[in-house]
Parts: structure tokens; sequence; C-alpha cells
């Protein structure tokens, strides 16, 4: 049981660096993720 959720959430992780291709990317993305929280707490 753990080791199917453990391999999920490598899955998981995997896809979601693949969506971003590179760490500029992923940077890109988490700022994004922060200025939609700041505009949506405004």
């Amino acid at each position: 049981m753990k080791k199917a959720l453990l391999s999920g959430l490598i899955i998981s992780v995997l896809i979601l660096l693949a969506g971003c291709n590179t760490m500029r990317g992923v940077g890109q993305d988490l700022e994004n993720a922060g200025e939609a929280i700041q505009k949506s707490t405004k």
C-alpha cells in the first residue's frame, strides 16, 4: 500500500515538473501563483 502511494506521489511530481520544463518555468509558475493569491486578498 505504501509503495503504491509513494509511486503515485512520484509520478505526480514528475508530471508537474515536466509541465514546467525547466527550473526557470517553475519559478515563473510560483511567481504567477503568488500574484494570484495577492490579487485575491485585495
